[in-house]
This record gives structure tokens, C-alpha cells and sequence, in this order.
């Protein structure tokens, strides 16, 4: 039976297309979903402010020209803190639950053992989110109907572009607290791009990306300290022709971490995001009319 509160969400993901998608990209905000149930919001110890510590607030909207550019845009409503759709299915930590886990959980992940597993016991700033064990059957309704239901419309969207364009690249998109990009020569990241240490796209990919955004004035640094998680590591396979580079916006640049609010700079940063991944379209296109984009 579906639960009740998957219908609280309504949906629980969209995803935005253009009439026709001309470029071979996709591109996914699995984390500023800003729908907080009341039955969650009771379970919690935390206070709604608390809870968006964690969420990747208005993301969403930082790429919602994409389609513009010929590309779908993806995007979850349910809240980070209530499933992270950047781990793996059934990364569970046992101590949260009352019930048996299937015995297929990773319960030994780094992931887990920081309080981020699939369903978080924490939120970005270590508080811990729940005020008893969840049954484990709540944590596997939210699995079965919230995450299993996302992955597969990404993945279908990820086989369908690489169909049309005999290749694929999947940009996922997050922010980050500036407390976490903080540097000892005291500069701090604008962004960060992850590529799973050249794993997860073409070196190309990323060298463009980097350039197009370095060009716009931001300061841009490569896996440090985010390399990109589940997503990035299970959807990026260059020797398959498909590419996956995860994206990491300081959120000091387009609003107040405090009160949540956007900042008055909030377009221009939008804008320029859009700029920069139009030039990494066409620049992407000239490559490909002289060489595929591959594995390096």
C-alpha cells in the first residue's frame, strides 16, 4: 500500500523538459527539495530552520534556465534530511531503527558512521535529527516510494539522452556551506567541481567546466573536499559514453545561511551559471564534431 505521506509531497519529484532536447545533457538538484511533512517535522527534535541546514536551498532555481539551453532539469521536493538521494539505496544506519534491516544494508559506510547514510540521523551540522528510532518499515516506504521511483526516471533519462546523442553527460548540482570551503592561505571556493578524481567524466568535461566558470570571475577548485557521492560515482561511466560531473555552489554567494534568505546578487549568480554552461554546451559540440568524448 502506498504511504500516506509520499502523497504529502505532490509530487515528489519534477522534472522540467524543453519541447525538444537538442543538447546531450541532463541535469539533477536531488537535494533542495523544501517540503517538511508535519509528521516529520513531529518526529524531529529540530525546528524547520534547523532541518534546512542540510538542504540545498534554491538550487532549483539557480538552474532553472537550463531547459533554455536544451537540456531536462530534475528535481526532488522531499528534503535531504528526510532521504539523501546521493547514497546508496539501502545505506542505513541500524541504530536508528527498531526492526530488522534487510541484511543487504550497508551499515559500515563512512557515510553511515558520519550520521549521512540514506536516511540521515543528522543534519549538516550535527544535530541530530530524530527524537526516537524509526520503525524500519518507514525507512523502507521511503525507499521503495521516494528514492527507488527518483533513480529510476534519472536513469531513464540518462539512457534516453545517450540514446538520442550516443553519449551522455549528467551534471549534478548542489550547494555547500562556506564554513566547509575555507582555505589556510584564506581563499575560499566559489565552487567546486567533482569528477571522483577523474573517474566519473572526461577530463575535457571538466576542464571546460572549470574555464567557463573561472571566466565569469568565480574561484574554482577540483574534489576538494567534495568529490562527488553516490550519484556522480554511479552515473558517470566514460568508457560507456557516459559522463557525470558534480557541481558544488558556495552558498554565501546567493544567500544568507542564517536566515535562509536569497541575496540581492541571486540572478546575476543564475545568469552566469547559465552562461557558463551554455559555453560548455558549444564547446563540447566543436570537440565532438572532431573526436567523441571519452574516458582519457
Amino acid at each position: 500500500m502506498r504511504p500516506a505521506i509520499v502523497d504529502e509531497f505532490d509530487p515528489p519529484f519534477t522534472v522540467t523538459e524543453p519541447a525538444m532536447q537538442t543538447v546531450p545533457f541532463v541535469f539533477n538538484v536531488p537535494h533542495a527539495g523544501a517540503i517538511y511533512p508535519a509528521s516529520f517535522l513531529a518526529s524531529s527534535r529540530l525546528d524547520a530552520i534547523a532541518l534546512r541546514r542540510s538542504e540545498d536551498a534554491f538550487v532549483d532555481e539557480l538552474f532553472a534556465s537550463v531547459m533554455e539551453l536544451g537540456a531536462p532539469l530534475m528535481t526532488a521536493h522531499f528534503p535531504r534530511a528526510f532521504l539523501d538521494l546521493n547514497r546508496e539505496p539501502y545505506e542505513l544506519d541500524s541504530r536508528m531503527f527498531d526492526g530488522r534491516l534487510p541484511s543487504f544494508s550497508n551499515t559500515r559506510s563512512m557515510r553511515v558512521a558520519g550520521g549521512l547514510g540514506t536516511i540521515p540521523r543528522i543534519v549538516a551540522d550535527g544535530q541530530e535529527i530524530y527524537r526516537s528510532r524509526l520503525p524500519v518499515d518507514e525507512a523502507l516506504h521511503r525507499i521503495e516510494w521516494l528514492y527507488k521511483p527518483y533513480h529510476r526516471t534519472l536513469r531513464h533519462l540518462v539512457r534516453r539522452t545517450s540514446q538520442l546523442f550516443g553519449h551522455a553527460i549528467l551534471i549534478d548540482c548542489h550547494s555547500m556551506p562556506s564554513s566547509s570551503v575555507s582555505r589556510e592561505d584564506g581563499i575560499k571556493a566559489d565552487i567546486v567541481l567533482g569528477d571522483r578524481y577523474g573517474t566519473s567524466c572526461a577530463t575535457l568535461l571538466i576542464d571546460l567546466a572549470e574555464a567557463a566558470l573561472r571566466g565569469r570571475g568565480y574561484t574554482v577548485v577540483r574534489n576538494k573536499p567534495y568529490a562527488g557521492g553516490f550519484i556522480t560515482e554511479h552515473y558517470g561511466e566514460p568508457a560507456l559514453g557516459r559522463h557525470a560531473l558534480q557541481i558544488e555552489i558556495n552558498r554565501a554567494l546567493y544567500m544568507d545561511e542564517r536566515s535562509m534568505a536569497k541575496k540581492t546578487a541571486f540572478p546575476v549568480l543564475a545568469d552566469d551559471l547559465t552562461q557558463a554552461f551554455a559555453q560548455v554546451i558549444a564547446d563540447i559540440a566543436g570537440e565532438l564534431t572532431s573526436r567523441p568524448i571519452a574516458a582519457e
